[in-house]
């Protein structure tokens, strides 16, 4: 289950294709998802925030994303992880990157500094008191990163059926290829009526917590914002959803085929 959310989340944080445009997101950009486990037992919840900084006198968005485990699921498994993301205002590559999480008594606090120009990746493992350097690919993100920079990056209009898009990604102490496949247009129901969504398939390792490499289908509204709506995960046991429950602060109309 750990696993499982924490994919969720990395999901809820990845997404897109590359053409210049204006942008999807700005300062003061909330989210919160409602999670559900077989469609009926409340699982968790997770929340992402945009805030303009500076970070070492550059100009950033500061991203905090937020999971925690709620109703019965937290009586034998609580989660509680706060990820968080210093990315430049206008390349939108990271800077510095925080995972601090407690997942049923497995713990890490890390600090990631990205050095972009020599395509180094600091790590300060707080919980272990060690310091390492790692090569990364250029251009690198970060989890959370990863997320505003394709999302503000998407172009709708070139996406064909069959599509597939990658990036990567630095997590932890590793590099990540990360990679989508475009399935096309659906309108879907949610807690604010029926909205047009485009559809991804992200590929993921099938085994013990995945049944296959096909297991998670992502819808994202087709509107400038291009935010998440919901994410669905066939398990080995059971399926997890992630669905968004509330928002404040898009830039753009967020568009409602038929209001509930």
């Amino acid at each position: 289950m750990k696993k499982t959310l924490l994919i969720i989340s990395a999901i809820i944080i990845t997404q897109f294709t590359f053409a210049q445009q204006e942008s999807a997101f700005g300062d003061g950009e909330w989210f919160q998802f409602k999670m559900s486990y077989s469609g009926f037992l409340k699982a968790g919840n997770a929340s992402l925030n945009v805030r303009e900084t500076k970070l070492n006198n550059k100009d950033v968005y500061h991203v905090v994303g937020k999971g925690w485990t709620s109703g019965m699921i937290k009586w034998f498994f609580k989660v509680k992880d706060r990820y968080e993301s210093y990315f430049d205002r206008h390349t939108l590559l990271p800077y510095k990157f925080i995972r601090n999480i407690d997942e049923g008594g497995h713990t890490k606090d890390l600090e990631v500094e990205f050095d972009q120009n020599n395509n180094k990746a600091y790590v300060n493992d707080k919980k272990k008191k060690t310091k390492t350097v790692f090569d990364t690919k250029p251009n690198i993100q970060d989890m959370v990163s990863t997320y505003y920079y394709l999302r503000n990056k998407i172009n709708i209009n070139s996406l064909k059926v069959g599509d597939e898009i990658r990036t990567d990604m630095f997590f932890d102490e590793e590099n990540y290829g990360f990679k989508l496949q475009y399935l096309g247009t659906e309108t879907i129901d949610t807690d604010f009526g029926k909205i047009e969504s485009i559809k991804f398939r992200p590929y993921v390792m099938a085994g013990r917590v995945f049944k296959e490499e096909e297991s998670l289908t992502l819808w994202v509204s087709k509107d400038k914002n291009k935010i998440p709506l919901r994410i669905k995960a066939d398990l080995r046991v059971g399926s997890l959803r992630a669905d968004l429950e509330a928002f404040k602060g898009l830039k753009h109309p967020f568009k409602i085929v038929v209001e509930n």
